[in-house]
């Protein structure tokens, strides 16, 4: 037995390091917010918020390129594993519960709380099964998809849907009528993080993944319309992904290969993937 400790791979755990960078400051953020202002109508506290949103967004980033750089290289491991998972909860389960609790929930007293706790209790609870999954060979049948809808892409659609409210509302004190549709939201995507709703972990998808001209021009041209309408078009994908699953069943296998890179996108087994990508 070796007496050295784990494998720690430097790319993949950089990554992950990022991730929880990127959660630390959301914290941080809304925290800053919330002692800067008492409404979203100050522009300090506004700036505040947007920037924690920011972070929320740039942690999904970097905990999909830990899992790609990991798979790569052939560096998984379960330090790694339980590193991401740690750093998920900062930044894709206390972040935006947070951030939703300050903008909105805390208007619903108890009530709200409650809300912010059950989502974060969820997304922990998903990881805690995602890793006794991953550990345990048993509970593995080989299956790429995610059962469940993934804690980032649950903390990608609080945030940027967050964002688009700020955006509609810009100016105004709160976010209006919105703020009734975010905590049944959350609500919706705890349960929905349990659910048998199957979705895509995309782990096809590597350096070498291949793509007609016109698949690549499509491509480029989501991330420009992404990167220059930043206040919606986030939301318009991540909400697609979250539909996505529900309509999948009947979404032909061919389309399904093309959309997911994966020749055995029609499996039908409900397993968690079995490493450390997004759980």
């Amino acid at each position: 037995m070796s007496n050295h400790g784990p494998k720690i791979y430097l790319l993949p755990n950089l990554m992950t390091a990022g991730n929880l960078f990127c959660g630390f400051a959301a914290v941080l953020r809304i925290i800053e917010g919330k002692l800067e202002g008492q409404t979203l109508a100050d522009v300090a506290a506004n700036a505040r918020y947007k920037e924690a949103i920011g972070f929320i967004l740039g942690a999904c980033v970097f905990d999909l390129l830990d899992g790609r750089l990991a798979r790569l290289g052939g560096h998984e491991s379960p330090f790694g594993r339980e590193f991401d998972s740690l750093a998920d909860v900062v930044s894709f389960g206390v972040a935006p519960a947070l951030l939703a609790y300050d903008i909105v929930l805390h208007d619903f007293h108890n009530t709200g709380w409650l809300i912010a706790f059950f989502y974060l209790l969820c997304g922990t609870l998903r990881l805690a099964r995602f890793n006794c999954v991953a550990a345990d060979p048993a509970l593995q049948n080989g299956s790429k998809d995610f059962e469940g809808f993934p804690i980032p892409a649950a903390a990608g659609l609080i945030a940027s849907l967050t964002l688009f409210m700020l955006w509609i509302e810009e100016g105004q004190k709160t976010i209006g009528a919105w703020k009734f549709g975010l905590p049944a939201l959350m609500i919706f995507l705890s349960i929905l993080m349990f659910s048998r709703v199957r979705y895509p972990s995309f782990k096809a998808v590597n350096w070498r993944t291949q793509r007609s001209l016109p698949a690549f021009i499509v491509l480029i041209a989501v991330l420009v319309v992404t990167a220059l309408c930043y206040q919606w078009m986030p939301a318009v994908l991540f909400v697609l992904f979250l539909v996505y699953g529900f309509v999948r069943p009947w979404v032909s296998k061919a389309l399904r290969r093309e959309i997911e890179d994966d020749d055995e996108s029609d499996n039908t087994e409900l397993v968690e993937p079995d490493k450390r990508d997004a759980a």
